[in-house]
């Protein structure tokens, strides 16, 4: 198995204003990551991906940028099933036991789906959907007009805060600390991925019309087309 990628998550001194374009000064302390790469095989992604992590007592925020000259989404009803359009997704197994561990989606008009995981697919899970957590933030910015075929867009960004406390479920190590509710002790690792979803498209009548064949394109390659194999995400380290 190639090396996993770490991502080194700085603790924030100030909450970030969510508004979707990371560009609150406070994201000035978060790197970014490595730009995407296909899950498995495939060829370079067309578009750049990356995102930015980083914490305070209460929440996780990442941070999502997503170049893209035709930004289109049509899922307006909340845990739709999102990955069947363009989205930008989110996996944390706090715990690194490959078990029980939490998705997050968004697409471009700010719809969301959670769910968890009890164990992959592979080895029989049945995911739990949906899986609210009451005190989720998000926010999405387009550079650009949506739905607008005429024009070409620069791309889209996703701002997600994520509360420890609704974590704490998802992680029997900090619970077994007394400290399921807050924020992970320096040098604390999770395991983690970022995945995009990026489907083809043609324009009909001067609208969108999604094509076939999607492309996924991920911070932590799988080796395999499946998100779902968690010995396979990267290492998110407070």
């Amino acid at each position: 198995m190639p090396d996993l990628p770490v991502y080194e998550c700085p603790r924030t001194a100030t909450t970030p204003n969510l508004d979707g374009t990371l560009t609150d000064p406070a994201w000035e302390t978060a790197p970014w990551t490595t730009g995407f790469v296909p899950i498995h095989d495939g060829p370079t992604p067309r578009f750049l991906t990356r995102a930015k992590l980083m914490y305070d007592d209460q929440y996780l925020y990442v941070g999502g940028l997503l170049e893209e000259p035709h930004v289109w989404s049509t899922m307006t009803e909340h845990n739709s099933k999102l990955f069947h359009e363009n989205n930008f997704e989110l996996f944390l197994d706090p715990d690194g036991d490959g078990q029980n561990y939490y998705e997050f989606e968004i697409n471009p008009l700010g719809t969301i789906w959670e769910l968890t995981l009890p164990k992959p697919y592979v080895d029989g899970g049945v995911p739990i959907d949906p899986t609210n957590l009451a005190g989720l933030r998000t926010a999405i910015h387009v550079d650009g007009t949506l739905n607008d075929p005429s024009d070409t867009d620069t791309g889209w960004s996703a701002e997600i805060a994520v509360p420890w406390a609704e974590l704490a479920p998802y992680n029997k190590n900090t619970a077994n600390k007394g400290r399921g509710t807050k924020s992970p002790n320096p040098g604390d690792e999770w395991r983690m991925n970022l995945m995009r979803c990026e489907w083809p498209h043609e324009v009909v009548d001067g609208a969108y019309v999604k094509g076939d064949d999607c492309e996924f394109w991920v911070w932590s390659p799988q080796g395999i087309a499946d998100m779902h194999r968690p010995a396979t995400w990267g290492i998110l380290r407070f």
